[in-house]
């Protein structure tokens, strides 16, 4: 299994313009479609453990490991 990055973006319900993207990870070993569709049971649990949270969307990624090495490097050629 590989670990995968589901970003979920939640808004407030008592405010649903204030809106910001929780990075909750767990293992998968299948494809990143199939983990979108699997991982609405994750999103429930963690919607349950924060009631004043609403899911609007969600996505999921491979993590970026190497992302500020990457934008390093970038500023470095650049």
């Amino acid at each position: 299994m590989n670990p995968i990055d589901l970003i979920i973006t939640v808004c407030a319900v008592a405010s649903p313009t204030t809106c910001e993207e929780q990075h909750l990870v767990f293992d998968w070993k299948g494809s990143l479609q199939q983990c979108t569709m699997a991982a609405q049971p994750y999103i429930a649990q963690w919607v349950g453990e924060h009631p004043k949270w609403t899911a609007v969307k969600w996505r999921c990624e491979y993590p970026h490991t190497n992302d500020k090495a990457d934008a390093g490097d970038a500023a470095k050629t650049g």
